[in-house]
């Protein structure tokens, strides 16, 4: 019976790891500028999903890295390049966008100046902390 019992916790044990070894990914992509990072992070992301598509994305957004999320923004060395497709286009693969709050009350922007893909949250510092710490996300700064 004792041997039994074993056979049985080792087997418990053998197919509850194995669902950690198909744990989905989760990754957050930090953008504090959007001069800078927008174009070659949103680049990274398509690439990221390209190869890795059940990966779980999210975008948090802060200080000058909202711009790219604003109604109307295109890249200021690429004007053909319109971040709002590129968004659209990600956000249709399950990739969320979050805009920093606190931003918007330091600059004075509202809510309805960005596009319907972007959502909003009290802090992006806090959320990007609470990604890591609570949820397990791993970091990436483009």
């Amino acid at each position: 019976m004792k041997l039994a019992i074993r056979i049985w916790v080792a087997l418990a044990l053998a197919f509850g790891l194995a669902g950690f070894a198909v744990a989905q990914d989760k990754v957050v992509y930090h953008i504090d500028s959007a001069a800078t990072q927008a174009t070659k992070g949103l680049r990274n992301i398509r690439n990221h999903l390209d190869v890795a598509p059940a990966t779980k994305i999210v975008v948090v957004t802060h200080a000058e890295g909202i711009d790219f999320l604003m109604e109307g923004a295109k890249d200021a060395k690429n004007p053909d390049i319109d971040y709002a497709s590129l968004v659209s286009a990600l956000k249709a693969r399950g990739v969320v966008f979050e805009v920093c709050e606190i931003t918007l009350r330091s600059r004075n922007i509202s809510k309805d100046k960005f596009i319907l893909d972007a959502e909003f949250v009290p802090s992006g510092v806090v959320r990007i902390g609470q990604l890591q710490s609570r949820e397990h996300f791993a970091y990436i700064k483009p």
